[in-house]
């Protein structure tokens, strides 16, 4: 807006809506931290749409509070998510995100620390703001004496290294390592506020992923 000159009534009121729009996404991915630390999994599934989609192919909170069970309960004693930044692109009813998270687990035999970026869909409905689908980029998970030096990153005790999936969730990773056209084109125009992610991405669909990371 030019300098001097007033907002109509009309612009603040979107200013003012998708300022609230993005501190309610970000006090979701906030809540989802401390409810799955403290293990209570109705918060958790409490923060996702009703027909939200379950790893397995089921559908539902309940079918999602299922999933979750299994997966805390497998090998791990206690968590700490610590959220280290959150990126939002607003469309409407429609929303994305990308949430970086340093975590800290216990086992019964290693404490572990990973880095992971969740890609984050969200949804408003009745008015509210609603988790549609996390899908966790991975970039490194190993004990905390041992840094994840090398290609496999992904490290759990008793089980084979992988590889993450971090640096999947932009091309801009490996063109920037092939080199072939480095600085060969003009900078581009910045994109829109809210397409900031979707330029990031180059509008790539949502990887399919194994949101455990587990290879054992």
């Amino acid at each position: 807006m030019p300098p001097n000159q007033q907002a109509s009534p009309s612009d603040l009121q979107a200013r003012v809506e998708r300022l609230e729009a993005l501190d309610e996404i970000r006090q979701l991915a906030a809540k989802y931290a401390v409810a799955l630390d403290q293990r209570d999994l109705d918060a958790v599934v409490g923060l996702f749409v009703d027909d939200v989609g379950a790893p397995g192919g089921r559908r539902g909170r309940e079918a999602l509070r299922d999933w979750y069970d299994a997966a805390m309960r497998r090998d791990l004693l206690g968590t700490a998510h610590g959220i280290v930044g959150h990126v939002i692109d607003v469309d409407g009813p429609a929303a994305s995100g990308i949430v970086y998270s340093r975590n800290d687990l216990e086992t019964e035999s290693t404490w572990l620390v990973e880095f992971v970026a969740y890609l984050d869909s969200y949804e408003r409905r009745d008015g509210r703001w609603w988790f549609r689908r996390r899908t966790p980029m991975f970039w490194y998970r190993s004990d905390l004496t041992e840094p994840p030096l090398g290609e496999n990153k992904m490290r759990w005790p008793g089980a084979a290294s992988s590889p993450g999936t971090f640096h999947e969730i932009s091309a801009a990773w490996a063109e920037f390592w092939s080199d072939e056209d480095r600085h060969s084109h003009p900078v581009p125009a910045p994109p829109p506020a809210d397409r900031w992610i979707a330029a990031l991405r180059r509008d790539a669909p949502t990887p399919r992923v194994d949101p455990t990371a587990r290879t054992d």
